[in-house]
C-alpha cells in the first residue's frame, strides 16, 4: 500500500514555473514507476509524464520540453518541474505511483491565467 499526497500548486501567469512534488508513504519506493497526470474539467485524466524504475522518462507532446520529471528514492519524492507555462496546462495533477495495482494521489490545483 502505498499514500501519496501532492503539494506545489497554485496560481501562475502564462510563461512562469511551478514545481510540484510528491510524498510517498508505506511501501519501498525505488520499484515503483512514478508518474503525474492532469485532468481539466471536462476532460478526460491524462498522462503527463512518466519515469520508470530505472530512470527513463516519457512526456506527453503537448509538455515536452518545458516539464521535467524526477524523482527522489532516497526521499521517497518524485517532482513535475513545470516551465513556460500555459493557459492549457491549467488541471488538477495527480501523483501516480504503479506495481502491478495503481495509487494516486489526492490531486494539487494548477491554474494559469493572467
Amino acid at each position: 500500500q502505498v499514500q501519496l499526497v501532492e503539494s506545489g500548486g497554485g496560481l501562475v501567469q502564462p510563461g512562469g514555473s511551478l514545481r510540484l512534488s510528491c510524498a510517498a508513504s508505506g511501501s519501498i519506493f525505488s520499484p515503483y514507476n512514478l508518474g503525474w497526470y492532469r485532468q481539466a474539467p471536462g476532460n478526460q485524466r491524462e498522462l503527463v509524464a512518466r519515469i520508470t524504475s530505472a530512470g527513463t522518462t516519457i512526456y506527453a507532446a503537448s509538455v515536452k520540453g518545458r516539464f521535467t520529471i524526477s524523482r527522489d528514492n532516497a526521499k521517497n519524492m518524485v517532482y513535475l518541474q513545470m516551465n513556460s507555462l500555459k493557459p492549457e496546462d491549467t488541471a488538477v495533477y495527480y501523483c501516480n505511483a504503479l506495481l502491478g495495482v495503481d495509487y494516486w494521489g489526492q490531486g494539487t490545483q494548477v491554474t494559469v491565467s493572467s
